[in-house]
């Protein structure tokens, strides 16, 4: 009997890639930058599955283009705002994610982005190799303190919680913004004003929305402390470039780390990159051995329950069954 056709975009660590060979007859995109448009409209006819990554758009044209065979799109990530879920309902396709499995490797990243820039580890490292380092000083590269600052969470699903357990550790008092959320490890839940207000911290994790687009602008900076740092390892475009710039050039906050970007990957004429108050990291807060490892085996058997016809393991559009 014949395997099923697969298109894969992305090269995956090894495991992922031998559990879809061994199921079905796949054609990988082998480079380390995304296929084109034009790549994936060409590739994808009479294919039964796609495992994409955030950085492909999956739309209603590239679902027409497959045809009606297409029965499950698997991302290989939390978010799936690359994906048109709307046009994939209708069309009976199964969207598949990976969520659970990066949560501890995000929060890890996200509280060692606070760590650097409070303690501003990176400007001390420069300071030291660019030759700057004369003394010992009781005023040299003052940083911020932990125990006892407070932590605000912008969304406090599993990385949010995650953080705030992390933030126990150091005897940080935890605010969360989001509504409905469960409270975990004494996190008290707050209006997003007074979360912007009162934190020292502020740790964005919610996901990509219209109602979370540029959710971080000049309005959210005007209400922060002189003091504040801002994180963002869930999506670039949450933060407005331009407020945070204005915010940072002229030191409304203390300082800001960017996992994330809008766009990604950050043009070099961006005027982010002239600031010394800001970290900017190419999207790796889920990148361990491990996390991605798990992530393509997890994305891979979704997209296999797909091609079965068997329910998604963990699945974006759950209507399609009803």
């Amino acid at each position: 009997m014949q395997k099923p056709r697969v298109y894969i975009t992305r090269v995956l660590p090894a495991k992922g890639m031998q559990l879809i060979q061994d199921h079905c007859q796949m054609e990988v995109w082998p480079d380390e930058l995304p296929p084109s448009r034009e790549e994936i409209l060409t590739r994808v006819p009479g294919v039964a599955g796609i495992l994409s990554l955030l950085t492909d758009k999956i739309d209603a044209e590239v679902m027409k283009a497959a045809g009606s065979q297409l029965r499950v799109i698997s991302n290989y990530a939390v978010g799936y705002n690359n994906i048109d879920i709307k046009a994939a309902t209708e069309r009976g396709i199964a969207v598949g994610n990976t969520p659970g499995i990066l949560t501890d490797a995000t929060a890890d990243f996200a509280f060692a982005l606070m760590l650097t820039v409070g303690r501003r580890i990176l400007e001390a490292a420069r300071t030291v190799r660019s030759g700057q380092w004369q003394t010992w000083g009781p005023s040299i590269l003052l940083g911020s303190d932990f125990v006892g600052a407070t932590l605000g969470l912008i969304g406090f699903g599993r990385i949010g919680h995650a953080m705030a357990k992390r933030a126990s550790g150091f005897d940080m008092r935890v605010l969360y913004s989001d509504a409905g959320a469960e409270p975990a490890y004494d996190a008290k839940a707050a209006h997003l004003d007074t979360l912007l207000r009162e934190s020292d911290f502020i740790s964005l994790h919610v996901p990509l929305t219209a109602d979370t687009h540029h959710l971080i602008s000049t309005s959210a900076f005007e209400k922060m402390k002189s003091n504040a740092i801002l994180i963002n390892t869930a999506r670039g475009e949450i933060v407005d470039p331009a407020a945070l710039y204005d915010a940072l050039k002229n030191r409304r906050i203390f300082g800001a780390a960017l996992d994330v970007t809008e766009p990604e990957p950050l043009p070099m004429d961006s005027p982010l990159l002239e600031l010394d108050n800001l970290i900017i990291c190419p999207h790796i807060a889920s990148a361990s051995v491990i996390t991605r490892e798990n992530m393509a085996i997890k994305a891979v058997q979704n997209l296999l329950a797909g091609i079965r016809g068997e329910p998604l393991p963990n699945i974006v559009n759950p209507q399609i069954y009803e």
